[in-house]
């Protein structure tokens, strides 16, 4: 017996958690289907609409450390306003496919499903965040944790790192801060974290400590402790960086005791992975698509597919399959949304020959040679980074000859072709609109 709703989402990274909001709040029964834990633990948990417009996307000195900082442009600089930005997009971008209007939408729907947890929703101008390479990275939203720490913000900075959290150079992060010219004096410590922990220790671990405020010795808590030994670096500074470890699911209580101990306001920096922002953002949207009805399938791949026995041409999907323990187990539903990301999230296979889409086979466009897939240079303009499928403005894919591949098919996110969201700083903003679309689409026609 197959496993009955009225949409499919395959996939549960932040595109698929869009469409399957996005159609529950059309009135679809959606199930969600992952075969893994969030993409989203791993991201910096922060939103990118289009940082940088194609031309200066990604150019030399850009870098490439997980927490997607990025140099500013010394001509041009990263773009104040992400719609700004869309008229300039190539006519296959999906921003240019679907409309500017979506990207809106897309970001106001994420407003409101995140409530607090986030800020930017004033405004459609990007913010500056200063990241933990020691560069501005244009976002649209970012959460709460971060405001204080703008680099629009001109008040005297101190960044803290921990040498139990390696990957945060927190004096090497303010010399390249100051280097690019921030309005800000900014210096930067490492010190030791209350207790003892390895070089390696899990930030979990760090964040719970921080959270529960154990006994660190000496008859002083964590916080006391940390407290202590960055007051003797404060000088003039008026706020505090610390790595995003700030605490789990209180980080805001965290911060505010952080803050009063110390007589300035602290504020995280986004890190790579693992990320606690990342970890915070997936446990949100999760518990807005359970409060929506969202029916829910985690650990378990797509393997499979069957179309419809009386469709015409086999151009509708009639239902899904899952790998649970080597038992096919069938999804059936009226639409289903591809949210199963592109290269690296392996919603794209690739071999020496092709590129394909590993669920449907749909089309993914590219050269038919494959030494045109990229070009010489890290940061060049490179084919393989717009891989994906190409949507209408509806989000259904497209074949060859440009018909829709099924006709109760749309897709979302990474899987989408035509981006080179890297290079933009377009990831999250593209996941969001094409996602808000594909669940819309889908909801429309059940």
């Amino acid at each position: 017996m197959a496993i009955e709703s009225a949409v499919v989402v395959v996939g549960g990274g932040l595109a698929g958690a869009t469409a399957a909001l996005s159609a529950a709040r059309e009135g679809a029964h959606v199930h969600l289907v992952s075969a893994n834990e969030s993409t989203l633990r791993q991201a910096s948990g922060l939103i990118d609409a289009l940082g940088y417009p194609v031309a200066d996307a990604g150019r030399e000195g850009d870098d490439n450390d997980g927490d997607g900082g990025n140099g500013v442009a010394a001509d041009s600089g990263p773009l104040a306003d992400p719609f700004a930005g869309v008229d300039d997009l190539p006519a296959d971008h999906p921003y240019r496919l679907i409309g500017a209007d979506a990207l809106r939408e897309g970001l106001s729907l994420f407003d409101d499903t995140v409530g607090d947890l986030y800020r930017g929703g004033h405004t459609d101008r990007n913010a500056l965040v200063a990241t933990t390479s020691g560069r501005a990275k244009p976002t649209a939203r970012y959460p709460r944790s971060m405001a204080p720490g703008l680099v629009s913000d001109e008040r005297p900075t101190l960044l803290v790192g921990f040498e139990a959290a390696t990957d945060f150079d927190a004096p090497l992060a303010a010399e390249r801060l100051s280097a690019a010219g921030v309005p800000f004096d900014v210096t930067g410590a490492t010190i030791a974290f209350p207790g003892e922990y390895r070089a390696d220790a899990a930030v979990t671990r760090l964040a719970h400590a921080l959270e529960r405020d154990e006994d660190a010795g000496d008859g002083r808590t964590t916080r006391q402790r940390l407290a202590d030994r960055v007051r003797p670096h404060l000088d003039d500074a008026e706020r505090v960086g610390f790595p995003a470890i700030l605490g789990d699911s209180h980080v805001e209580e965290v911060r505010a005791d952080l803050s009063e101990r110390l007589g300035v306001e602290v504020f995280e920096v986004p890190t790579g992975p693992p990320s606690l922002p990342g970890i915070r953002l997936s446990d949100r949207l999760f518990e807005a698509l359970d409060d929506a009805g969202v029916s829910m399938t985690t650990g378990t791949p797509v393997v499979d597919f069957e179309p419809e026995e009386d469709g015409a041409g086999g151009d509708r999907i009639d239902r899904v399959f899952i790998d649970r323990n080597g038992a096919r187990i069938p999804y059936a539903a009226e639409q289903f949304v591809l949210a199963t990301g592109g290269l690296v999230g392996k919603g794209l296979d690739s071999d020496r020959e092709r590129a394909t889409e590993a669920v449907f086979g749909c089309h993914v466009p590219q050269p038919d040679d494959r030494m045109e897939w990229s070009e010489g240079g890290a940061f060049a303009d490179h084919a393989f980074a717009r891989f994906g499928v190409r949507i209408d403005e509806r989000g259904r894919p497209l074949a060859a000859d440009g018909t829709p591949e099924f006709e109760n098919l749309s897709a979302a996110g990474g899987v989408v072709g035509g981006a080179d969201v890297a290079r933009e700083k377009s990831a999250s903003g593209v996941s969001l609109a094409t996602g808000l679309v594909a669940g819309r689409t889908a909801a429309e026609e059940v």
